[in-house]
């Protein structure tokens, strides 16, 4: 669910944006402000999971969540869905590092790579599905069930957390133990980096003041938050964690993975949507194939981690994610979804054997008492990834379609005779339908215009793949830089 509602609502924006009586550009905050609110929470999991335990802190979290994602679906206005959104995030970004705190502490060593395969499944199966999900429900009924769909897992996930996990004793004095000053830093510092980076690109960048005052913040807070975490004797994030050389190693590798993971999931609809003119339904479709070949290859997982070296398993992963990435590179303006479904085949091959694999190296040779600090580090590395990612390739596509535009107009003018001949043709085809010489000339010179922007977007996407895939191979590399490590949590030096 936490993972799912990150991308589920893209689908649905501009209904969305309609039912709250706001602009597109102010509707991309219904995003924003979960992400907000689910970096702000990942870092104090661990903390707050010790202070009050594992199965109360869920439980809490899970109902809020619930009661979030219903208020949400009758928010009639910008900022109650703003205010829900975060409120969601908060709750929901509980879940994500929790899960994976108990695989790593509640499973035996022989069912733990079970337990990451299923975590895996959450981390890569929910973005490719979400704008599909999202799509369906709401052209079926109504954006709103976008967020109601959460209630019925909500309540399975509440049941199995009430009965499955033991309870433990409150550690109320700890929470005023905790390092206070560094939590607030962390907030600000965290909240504008994630404000600047989802809504840099809508505001111009640092033409505008808010995004200006959003950098600063983060300039100055995160800095301050990284200093109070490594002075603090009892830290509520365990930054100095970074030091075991496969969690530091695996969460860089796990920052470029989240990069690439949710910056592909928003270039290939963006594409779709932007160039090809697609519905939010048929690029859901188009996403799908992403999404259901991997709970093919899951099963197969947790054998070839007992079998085969885990970083020679995500470096193939790896890689066979960054070639499905390299296939789009030479894209022309009559590539569209059925042209993407080989590559997506090939991507969905490839997800399964990055992130299950890499979330065991990151935790191998970490004490059980580690475990919580450990996800939460490994875990917001892979959000923090997703957002950088996101707002570079963003800008990207706006600044390489500007590049190209421009390129190609300088060898577009009227004395090429390729532009002479295209005009002419157009001319005459647009001549039959209208009877008008001038309007017909007119309309071809705007389609000549819609034919070099079109070509400068498919140039511009291109290079975004390209960026994608080069990233993949800069992870596949780096991979090898831990120390090889056996799917049960141990680890043995070079």
């Amino acid at each position: 669910m936490a993972v799912l509602d990150i991308q589920i609502t893209n689908a649905s924006l501009r209904e969305i944006t309609g039912g709250i009586a706001s602009t597109a550009v102010e509707a991309s905050w219904v995003s924003t402000s979960y992400l907000i609110g689910e970096i702000i929470t990942i870092p104090l999991t661990a903390w707050l999971g010790r202070v009050f335990g594992v199965r109360l802190y869920l439980l809490v979290n899970v109902t809020l969540f619930l009661v979030f994602s219903g208020l949400c679906g009758t928010a009639s206005g910008l900022t109650q869905m703003i205010v829900y959104r975060a409120l969601q995030g908060f709750t929901g970004g509980v879940m994500i590092p929790m899960s994976f705190t108990v695989i790593n502490t509640q499973l035996p060593p022989s069912r733990r790579a079970v337990g990451l395969v299923l975590f895996g499944i959450t981390a890569t199966l929910a973005p490719a599905v979400g704008p599909y999900i999202g799509g369906l429900l709401t052209d079926n009924y109504g954006w709103p069930m976008v967020f109601y769909v959460n209630l019925l897992p909500g309540a399975v996930m509440l049941a199995t957390v009430f009965f499955a996990i033991d309870p433990e004793p409150l550690n109320l004095p700890l929470l005023w133990k905790g390092d206070w000053l560094g939590t607030v830093f962390m907030a600000i510092g965290l909240g504008s980096l994630i404000a600047f980076l989802e809504e840099g690109q809508n505001d111009d960048w640092f033409t505008s003041v808010f995004i200006q005052r959003c950098f600063a913040l983060a300039v100055i807070f995160i800095p301050l938050f990284i200093i109070c975490e490594l002075i603090s004797k009892t830290p509520v994030v365990n930054l100095r964690l970074l030091r075991v050389r496969n969690l530091g190693l695996a969460s860089a590798v796990n920052f470029l993975l989240g990069a690439s993971l949710y910056g592909s999931v928003f270039l290939l609809p963006e594409y779709l949507e932007q160039v090809q003119n697609y519905s939010a339904s048929q690029t859901g479709e188009a996403m799908v194939l992403i999404g259901l070949p991997q709970l093919l290859i899951f099963p197969f997982v947790p054998r070839l981690m007992r079998a085969f070296d885990l970083r020679l398993i995500v470096f193939a992963g790896a890689l066979i994610f960054g070639g499905s990435c390299l296939l789009n590179i030479h894209m022309n303006p009559d590539f569209g979804g059925p042209q993407f479904q080989f590559g997506n085949v090939i991507r969905a091959l490839g997800q399964p054997f990055t992130i299950v694999p890499l979330s065991a190296l990151a935790t191998a040779g970490l004490l059980r008492e580690q475990q919580a600090d450990g996800s939460a580090l490994f875990n917001i590395m892979r959000n923090l990834g997703g957002s950088v990612g996101t707002a570079l390739l963003s800008t990207m596509i706006t600044q390489r379609e500007q590049f190209h535009d421009f390129r190609i107009g300088e060898r577009v003018t009227p004395y090429s005779p390729y532009v002479q001949q295209f005009l002419s043709n157009q001319s005459a085809q647009n001549l039959q339908h209208s009877g008008d010489p001038a309007g017909a000339l007119q309309q071809a010179y705007r389609m000549l215009q819609a034919s070099v922007q079109t070509n400068s977007f498919v140039m511009a996407y291109s290079e975004c793949f390209l960026a994608l895939g080069v990233m993949l191979i800069v992870g596949a590399g780096m991979i090898w830089l831990c120390n090889k490590a056996k799917a049960g949590g141990a680890t043995a030096a070079h």
